[in-house]
């Protein structure tokens, strides 16, 4: 399942929301052109991802932001900042544009710590935003619980766009992260960072809380119906056709 785009797009410009998605694929470009040898690539990383054996160790603190502007491939970047857009703009505009970037960096750096913890002696690098969005993703929850998020089905040779209300897809998506964690070893090194990703939406559902409680709690949810404020877009019928096996 993937999320292509939700139906209440925000009303004004994220600016924090863009600024992130440019700042990851310029650096991800940058990369590209002047690391060529997989020594580069594994100094870059040493030096500016997240490495928990260099952390316990005293060392290496910076990683844990700059790892977030980090990522290991196309799809990796692309899956990224897919979610981001998603789900960044209308939690940036409800929060504002500083604070919503200072929750960003909070949630990042909180998910780089949970990883941290679930393997203080791991010397794999762990890269990616994944953290910070899965925090994004924690506050949009709590915030828009029954916004509509379209989700491309791919099942072999079949495609289906279906619309789903947020909080099946995030807690869906939630419940994989915590099986994931609980699955693999964590001695064993490399692989997805099941644990960064869950205890990124849960902070990011506990750091929206205050703001959700300003808004009314229960309350804001009644004037909302669990919606973002703004109209829902009106998308055409999708191009993707359904392909079934003859």
């Amino acid at each position: 399942m993937f999320p292509i785009r939700d139906h209440n797009p925000s009303a004004g410009t994220p600016y924090i929301t863009l600024t992130l998605i440019g700042v990851n694929v310029a650096v991800f470009l940058i990369g590209l052109v002047l690391f060529q040898s997989e020594r580069d690539w594994n100094q870059l990383y040493f030096n500016y991802a997240m490495i928990p054996l260099r952390i316990t160790n005293g060392e290496g603190y910076a990683g844990l932001v700059t790892s977030l502007f980090l990522h290991g491939g196309l799809m990796h970047l692309g899956g990224n900042m897919l979610f981001l857009w998603i789900f960044g703009d209308n939690l940036e505009e409800e929060m504002g544009h500083i604070p919503f970037l200072i929750f960003y960096l909070a949630c990042g750096i909180g998910a780089s710590l949970l990883q941290l913890a679930s393997a203080p002696l791991s010397p794999v690098p762990t890269v990616g935003a994944s953290g910070a969005i899965a925090g994004v993703m924690g506050g949009y929850l709590l915030l828009f619980p029954k916004a509509k998020v379209d989700i491309l089905i791919i099942f072999i040779v079949f495609f289906r766009i279906l619309p789903l209300p947020a909080w099946i897809m995030l807690a869906i998506w939630f419940a994989l992260q915590l099986s994931g964690g609980f699955r693999i070893d964590t001695s064993a090194g490399g692989g997805i960072a099941y644990w960064a990703h869950a205890g990124g939406f849960i902070i990011g559902f506990l750091g929206t809380l205050p703001l959700w409680l300003r808004r009314g709690g229960l309350r804001f949810w009644d004037r909302t119906h669990g919606h973002p404020p703004h109209p829902e877009a009106r998308y055409g019928r999708s191009n993707i056709p359904r392909v079934r096996r003859r």
